[in-house]
């Protein structure tokens, strides 16, 4: 009797995990669903015309995607370079804002190709190996972010010598993958070779 209990227990603990992504997604889409929602009704509430808020939305889609374009083609706009020279000129503010940008450039990949090199590290102690993204370089010093699982946005920024680290062959994406699926989704086996004992 013991053991069907237990079995049952994990067969329902495996079906709630199993649920726990999808949740995730729902959450986001719920979030989604609630800010159009309320930007809808905002701008609706203040014209009282359903042309001219579905117009306004297609202009702002438009807008998006025009922004998105122009920063992917060209690598700047207009726009963009406006808002940034408005914001410099705010103490505190601009310091903040030069940061969250510096970040989000790095994880879209509107970055230096050599700042979005994922690399190995040993840490907390030695023989202790640990997936970190390199933020900046300076000579032989690297400066890496060491995410924890399964939350990539918190994490430690160290800095390290050249010959502290090893280079990987994993892109942003699939080492923000690896962690979050605290290392169930790790393809680059070959990696696993520099970490055994000599």
């Amino acid at each position: 009797m013991n053991s069907y209990i237990k079995r049952i227990t994990n067969y329902f603990l495996i079906g709630i995990l199993a649920f726990i992504p999808i949740a995730v997604v729902l959450q986001i889409v719920l979030f989604m669903k609630k800010l159009i929602t309320v930007t809808f009704e905002f701008v609706y509430g203040y014209w009282d015309n359903y042309l001219i808020t579905l117009l306004i939305f297609a202009f702002s889609f438009y807008f998006f995607v025009y922004i998105g374009y122009r920063l992917n083609i060209v690598g700047r706009s207009w726009v963009i370079g406006f808002i940034d020279n408005i914001i410099n000129r705010i103490p505190l503010l601009n310091s903040i804002y030069r940061v969250i940008k510096k970040v989000v450039n790095l994880f879209s990949g509107h970055t230096k190709e050599e700042t979005r090199e994922v690399v190995f590290t040993e840490y907390p102690k030695d023989d202790v190996w640990v997936p970190a993204y390199v933020t900046n370089k300076v000579e032989d010093m690297y400066i890496l972010f060491i995410p924890t699982s399964p939350n990539p946005t918190s994490g430690f920024t160290v800095i390290v010598h050249e010959s502290k680290i090893i280079k990987s062959k994993m892109s942003i994406e699939e080492a923000t993958s690896f962690i979050i699926s605290v290392g169930v989704d790790f393809n680059h086996t070959d990696n696993l070779q520099v970490f055994k004992p000599k």
